[in-house]
């Protein structure tokens, strides 16, 4: 199996010994101003501006998306890019963002695939209009198909998976799984991905309207009255997380509750005892990849990924290294 994390240490690693080099020139950084191979100067890309698109399938209000775009930013910032952010949760929305980002000639496309069918024919015209495009946080499996040059996330079945056997360790018997979207691919594969490893016995999943969070913590109560047997909940986003452990409270249950993604108010409810985990896919760095991936393409023909997705996660987060992790969620950047 490789290993993401070296290779994305080692860009980083090749990266940054270029902004050194760039910047420690023998002749004061005359050089390296002069020499049109110098990607980088003093930390920032001297290479022409170019201009990015990020259209993603964020919902109003998800702070998840946040932390990508300040990933995005920074990248963008580094590179002399000009980002361009879009989003709509509906599919059939999300690809006329990209028709938009595509007649507006952009020189570059990142983008999520949450939804295969209804995303791959708008990135194949991208891609047939001479636009390079890379996947991100959603549609790991279908990314190549599409012709996307790289991908960068979480690989979802197996984010689920180690939920199921921590669950399982944890000794719970019957989980409930809270999907807040129907239909979106990453999200049906991290239950997939818990039901397949959990050996508690009991497994359920709810559909809930993520676009409706006071809605998501009455339907989550009324299933937890229905069924008293549940007693662990795993939701598949931070603000589905807050709305469940508010539900369990409504509904005078004693489930315990573990999530997906992470947010700053995560962490305070992992030390308080109110939430027993979290799974996190390090969205910054999604959104930063992307970025510079494109950049990386555009100045130097460069590819990440060997024609595999690069993961970002699952990382799980506890009590044992949530002081650690929490203190960047709370600069906004986990």
């Amino acid at each position: 199996m490789f290993r993401p994390g070296k290779r994305l240490a080692a860009v980083t690693l090749v990266v940054g010994l270029a902004v050194a080099v760039a910047g420690c020139s023998s002749t004061g950084g005359k050089k390296a101003e002069e020499n049109n191979n110098a990607a980088v100067a003093g930390g920032k890309a001297n290479t022409p501006q170019i201009t990015i698109a990020m259209v993603t399938h964020a919902a109003p209000g998800d702070t998840f998306w946040d932390i990508i775009r300040k990933g995005a930013q920074a990248a963008a910032a580094k590179d002399n890019v000009t980002l361009k952010y879009s989003s709509d949760p509906a599919s059939a929305n999300e690809a006329n963002l990209i028709q938009s980002a595509i007649d507006s000639k952009v020189d570059g496309l990142a983008v999520t695939l949450p939804d295969p069918p209804a995303l791959e024919p708008v990135v194949k015209k991208a891609i047939a209009a001479g636009i390079p495009v890379v996947a991100f946080n959603a549609g790991i499996g279908a990314y190549q198909s599409s012709g996307a040059l790289s991908y960068f996330g979480s690989d979802e079945s197996l984010a689920g998976k180690t939920g199921g056997k921590r669950a399982s360790d944890d000794g719970f018997k019957h989980v409930l799984c809270v999907v807040q979207f129907q239909g979106q691919v990453q999200l049906e594969a991290r239950c997939d991905g818990v039901k397949s490893t959990f050996t508690g016995g009991g497994y359920d999943k709810v559909y809930v309207n993520g676009s409706d969070l006071p809605s998501v913590r009455t339907t989550i109560a009324a299933k937890l009255k229905q069924d008293p047997s549940i007693d662990f909940v795993v939701t598949l986003g931070a603000p589905i997380a807050l709305n469940a452990i508010d539900a369990v409270k409504d509904a005078g249950s004693k489930a315990k509750v573990g999530t997906f993604d992470f947010n700053p108010q995560i962490p305070p409810k992992i030390k308080a005892g109110d939430l027993q985990w979290a799974i996190d896919q390090q969205p910054y760095l999604q959104g930063y990849e992307a970025i510079d991936s494109l950049w990386l393409y555009k100045a130097n023909g460069n590819i990440l990924g060997g024609g595999q997705a690069t993961l970002t996660g699952p990382y799980l987060v506890d009590k044992n290294n949530v002081d650690f992790v929490g203190k960047f969620a709370a600069q906004g950047t986990r």
